[in-house]
């Protein structure tokens, strides 16, 4: 048995509709909406009451998806602080590839991403760095040089 593909990854958020705006500032494009909610949804989630709305992003090549969720029962929760750091177990961020990365975290820092340390240059093939993007989540973007 071996995996087909690895389908999308899902981000639990408070405001919905700040985090399709911060993705999409990255070029990710709305794919779909719902409500979600039902018997089969609380025994998925081993949760009662569940009642969801969902938003899943797609990357402008069709590949990778996001899925962004905002939970109005039960209430979420947080598991740590707002502000783990890259050392948390755990997941820990997102990467994407960015043609210019001054210009992406230019948009992004307009919907309130803050650098999490510097912009960094890996040797003479990458620039890199990090933001703290909706629900504390870390946004790690990077552009290849020539």
């Amino acid at each position: 048995m071996t995996i087909q593909r690895m389908d999308h990854v899902s981000v639990v958020v408070d405001d919905l509709e700040a985090a399709k705006a911060f993705f999409s500032e990255l070029g990710m494009e709305l794919e779909g909406e719902a409500p979600i909610e039902g018997g089969e949804v609380d025994r998925l989630n081993r949760l009662d009451g569940v009642r969801v709305d969902i938003a899943m992003m797609r990357t402008p090549d069709g590949h990778g998806r996001l899925e962004l969720t905002k939970f109005h029962s039960p209430k979420a929760v947080s598991a740590e602080p707002g502000n783990a750091l890259g050392n948390t177990l755990g997941l820990r961020s997102i990467m994407f590839a960015v043609d210019d990365l001054d210009a992406a975290l230019a948009g992004l820092r307009a919907h309130g991403a803050q650098l999490v340390g510097e912009v960094a240059q890996f040797q003479d093939a990458y620039r890199l760095c990090y933001v703290r993007g909706p629900a504390g989540i870390i946004v790690a973007l990077a552009e290849q040089l020539s």
